[in-house]
């Protein structure tokens, strides 16, 4: 079963970066917000796969990832 939603250290380690590093870039707006799931943040991987693939690229923003 694919995984519809990770938590942060997950999501960091799917983009290869550390949790601290993967936190600076969400507070900055260079990757999306979490999605509270009964109280708790989740990154959608759809989203993070967006942003890999070029599909969610912000081309008037000045973020390196």
């Amino acid at each position: 079963m694919q995984r519809l939603a990770v938590r942060d250290t997950t999501a960091a380690k799917m983009l290869d970066m550390p949790p601290t590093q993967f936190r600076r870039l969400v507070a900055d707006g260079a990757l999306p917000p979490p999605t509270r799931i009964a109280g708790l943040e989740r990154w959608r991987v759809d989203q993070l796969q967006a942003i890999l693939s070029g599909e969610a690229a912000k081309p008037n923003e000045d973020f390196e990832l």
